[in-house]
């Protein structure tokens, strides 16, 4: 099956977070596949690594400082990689005509940019930045439409109603609602699922990052610990197949085990399953249409623990919720939630609020900031903007 993936040219923007680690954990096991350009925020000896084992032509830090010390290192190795800084780099790779597929893998609101103009490159993009459809969706997906991209879902809910879906499996990106009745997210409930409520306020940065099944960065463990990353995975699913609020559904699953289900008209349900490793996703974007190993483990059902289905307590993880309304919303209510969210987490991880008040702060800035129409990409960036100050300010007021 290896011979039959067509050679490719890759460019992982976000290389040395876990998405972008897995990703070369994939490549490395597939000589068809070509590092081109990596990209990292600031971890010089991670990205300096990588660049020993993989020997990029380009490679981007978003810190000048780490761009510089990076550069001294590489020198000394005499190794001949260009080292580009600053956020703008990321454009230049993820354009790059000798570029072909580009992970996106970069957490946060920025990923959008390299990733939209990856997307206008008509490049394959294999999308983990949820942020991207989260924040500019209609944008995006017109993007898409208009440049004949291929896209393709990483994050393992989206992937697997992506194989779910006959239409995309085959490539024709167009869900016909005619067959479909819903689409299924699971969600392991993170590490609360059944944690009392009234200890959620002494809950720590340590103790929310302790995902009981998945390996993941610290900002998208909080998100699942307080269930944000499926609200997000709400809004992202409407986007990227086209499809009502009120055709998709989330249920609790704990054991990871079916990453997401499409249930047709007839009544027949399709569901993906697989061990919880994001190799799986990443194997399956690098290589579509086709199939690759990807290193991870194969299920063993006969080995494997009762399969659970709950429906969400949205009163224990109000965060869902918050989601689901906005992505009812539409227009700038995804990006006020989201940038809200991530001043937020990243207070909660510095020590600044507690748990608890993470979705408190996100409600007050949805309940503040008035949704727009989201037609330019101007639009929804001032409309970030106003929501991390307002998050900020919110936050200063509960440390005074």
């Amino acid at each position: 099956m290896t011979n039959d993936v067509a050679p490719a040219s890759i460019a992982i923007l976000g290389s040395t977070g876990s998405i972008g680690k897995s990703t070369l954990d994939v490549i490395q096991r597939h000589s068809q596949y070509k590092v081109f350009a990596l990209s990292a925020h600031s971890n010089v000896d991670m990205l300096f690594a990588q660049c020993l084992q993989f020997h990029p032509e380009l490679v981007v830090m978003v810190d000048e400082k780490a761009a510089s010390n990076l550069q001294k290192l590489l020198r000394k190795q005499n190794l001949d990689i260009e080292v580009l800084a600053g956020a703008a780099s990321l454009i230049q790779i993820s354009t790059h005509e000798s570029v072909d597929t580009v992970m996106a893998a970069i957490v946060g609101s920025a990923g959008l940019e390299p990733t939209l103009a990856a997307v206008k490159s008509s490049k394959k993009v294999l999308l983990a930045n949820k942020e991207s459809l989260v924040m500019a969706g209609e944008l995006f997906i017109q993007a898409v439409a208009d440049s004949g991209a291929c896209l393709l879902p990483i994050d393992s809910e989206h992937n697997a109603i992506h194989q779910c879906l006959p239409e995309f499996s085959a490539g024709k990106g167009q869900v016909d609602r005619r067959l479909v009745k819903r689409v299924i997210l699971t969600a392991s409930g993170g590490p609360f699922l059944n944690t009392p409520l009234e200890e959620f306020v002494s809950i720590t940065p340590e103790q929310a990052c302790r995902h009981p099944n998945w390996k993941m960065g610290r900002k998208i463990s909080v998100d699942s610990a307080t269930m944000m990353n499926k609200g997000l995975e709400f809004i992202e699913a409407c986007y990227l197949f086209d499809l009502n609020p009120n055709q998709i559904d989330v249920l609790i699953h704990p054991q990871s085990i079916v990453h997401s289900l499409v249930e047709y008209r007839d009544g027949s349900v399709l569901a993906q399953m697989a061990t919880p490793d994001m190799r799986i996703p990443i194997a399956y974007g690098l290589a579509w249409p086709q199939r690759i190993a990807s290193g991870a483990n194969f299920l063993d059902l006969s080995k494997a623990s009762a399969l659970e289905f709950h429906t969400p307590d949205l009163t224990r993880f109000p965060s869902l919720k918050l989601g689901m309304d906005a992505a009812a919303a539409k227009g700038t209510a995804p990006a006020l939630i989201n940038a809200a969210n991530e001043v937020a987490v990243d207070a909660f991880l510095s020590g600044k609020i507690n748990f608890n008040q993470i979705v408190l702060i996100n409600a007050e800035v949805l309940s503040k900031i008035p949704c727009e129409t989201a037609v330019t990409l101007a639009i929804i960036q001032a409309a970030d903007l106003a929501a991390r100050l307002e998050a900020n300010e919110l936050i200063n007021k509960l440390n005074h």
